[in-house]
């Protein structure tokens, strides 16, 4: 049971109007909270990229990776990621965030 630490998802579909600029700078700023929250180990992001056309309109997927939940709970408190989400919040039409304790399967060769 269990894998590797603790996984946290957000999955972003940005409002029609918001700036390429303005998704960099969000980008920039949520990965410079690895250098703020010292809880948080690790910081990726993607695009969609999938020609299934089942994203519903979700672009971006932002994860941030923990050592436990206590770790996750942590950074969610900090005063650091509260004042980033604040300053955020009005750029997003819908937001999906999933934590989850990878379960690690290995395969023989």
């Amino acid at each position: 049971m269990g894998g590797e630490g603790v996984k946290h998802i957000v999955l972003a579909k940005f409002k029609d109007d918001v700036s390429e600029e303005k998704i960099n700078e969000f980008i920039k700023n949520y990965s410079d909270l690895v250098n703020l929250i010292e809880p948080l180990k690790a910081f990726q992001w993607g695009t969609e990229l999938s020609a299934s056309n089942m994203d519903q309109g979700f672009s971006h997927v932002f994860e941030s990776s923990f050592e436990s939940v206590q770790g996750l709970n942590e950074f969610v408190s900090d005063s650091h990621h509260i004042a980033f989400g604040k300053s955020y919040a009005s750029i997003f039409d819908k937001l999906v965030i999933f934590d989850y304790n990878p379960t690690i399967i290995s395969y023989p060769n």
